[in-house]
């Protein structure tokens, strides 16, 4: 009993011996300390994102303007003489026609001139043709011809003057439009340039909008808008009109579409909401969810180069509809990354992964392939 003790004794202390002194296996292995350092890029990770290969459209772009209705035509119709008004038919809201009188100012001692300047006119002609007989035969100068000439032509023009006079009485609508106000009744006394009425054009009817400096080089003349009234009439109208000079306060420009209004139905002066188509572009439509800024807060996507690399490309939003926004400062053919790019960076590599089927993607396939991409050696 005791030497079996004895000999378990010193076996254990053998083995302590041994397990002290780290030595289990060859003596020729390398220590810990000696070992190369391990090759961290090789370990290196890169992020998945997920992309769509998308080709460009032809978009009619179109913006949505706050606008208002505006007559064709205004104009407060005054007198061209003095007088008393004796006849009044411009009555408001009445539509009158080009040429219908509006009011009436006394005649007057008017007509009676008219028929003094008419002798008179006859009273040179006369002396003229007698002048004139008498020049040829030489017994009078060509001063007196002349004068007797000059004489005649300032009875002309006195005729032509007495003439103009009666006609200013009548005041007449210079087009046709409706009367929506009138300054003066019967009765009434005016001067020369004193407001009769006012008159408006409502056919055709303008619809009129400022526009940005951006927006008004994409408009083009001839084109068909939309608008809806805050009455709640919905109207077309074709582009007429884009001014050539922006305001100076708020640097717009005005637009002008004209729209039919043969019953007077539409009013002047009411709000709208004015749809204008632009120019067609070539555009994108994305989801607004992959747009994202650049260090310089540009609005841009984040695309896949052919080599993995992420890169910022800078966009312009040009319209909205349910299914997404319109972009366009794309390429036409372009590699969208579309899940993943908020925690990538413009020159990163990255694993892309085709957003239908879940497969990795081969640029120039336009869609998933089975082709071996770059991996780490931890997977």
């Amino acid at each position: 009993m005791k030497r079996s003790f004895l000999i378990a004794a010193v076996l254990a202390l053998v083995a302590v011996a041994w397990i002290g002194s780290g030595q289990f296996g060859d003596s020729d292995r390398p220590k810990a300390s000696e070992k190369p350092p391990a090759n961290l890029s090789a370990e290196e990770t890169l992020a998945s994102v997920r992309v769509r290969v998308q080709q460009a459209e032809v978009r009619q772009a179109r913006i949505t303007l706050r606008g208002r209705t505006e007559a064709d035509r205004k104009v407060n119709i005054k007198s061209e003489t003095q007088g008393r008004i004796v006849e009044l038919e411009a009555e408001k809201g009445r539509k009158l026609s080009a040429g219908t009188v509006l009011a009436r100012i006394a005649a007057d001692e008017r007509p009676a001139r008219l028929v003094e300047a008419k002798s008179l006119l006859e009273q040179r002609r006369i002396e003229f043709e007698a002048s004139k007989r008498l020049n040829k035969k030489g017994f009078r100068a060509e001063t007196q011809l002349a004068a007797a000439r000059a004489n005649l032509d300032a009875a002309r023009a006195a005729v032509k003057t007495a003439q103009m006079a009666i006609d200013d009485i009548a005041i007449k609508a210079p087009f046709d439009g409706i009367v929506v106000e009138r300054y003066v009744e019967i009765g009434d006394f005016v001067e020369m340039g004193d407001p009769i009425a006012r008159l408006i054009d409502l056919d055709p009817l303008l619809i009129v909008v400022q526009v940005s400096e951006h927006d008004a080089g994409r408009l083009t003349a001839g084109t068909l808008a939309s608008a809806r009234l805050i009455t709640g009439q919905n109207v077309e109208g074709i582009v007429s009109y884009i001014s050539s000079e922006a305001d100076s306060a708020t640097r717009t420009f005005r637009v002008e579409a004209e729209v039919e209004n043969a019953d007077g139905k539409l009013p002047d002066g009411v709000s709208a909401e004015v749809t204008l188509p632009l120019q067609q572009v070539i555009a994108h439509r994305v989801s607004p969810a992959i747009l994202t800024l650049d260090e310089a807060g540009r609005i841009g996507v984040k695309t896949l180069g052919p080599d993995n690399t992420v890169t910022f490309m800078p966009a312009q939003v040009i319209d909205e509809e349910p299914a997404g926004v319109w972009i366009t400062g794309l390429p036409d053919r372009v590699t969208l990354i579309t899940v993943g790019q908020e925690f990538i960076s413009g020159g990163q590599k990255v694993r892309p992964i085709d957003e239908e089927t879940l497969a990795p993607f081969v640029h120039g396939t336009g869609g998933a392939n089975t082709a071996v991409l770059p991996r780490d050696d931890a997977s």
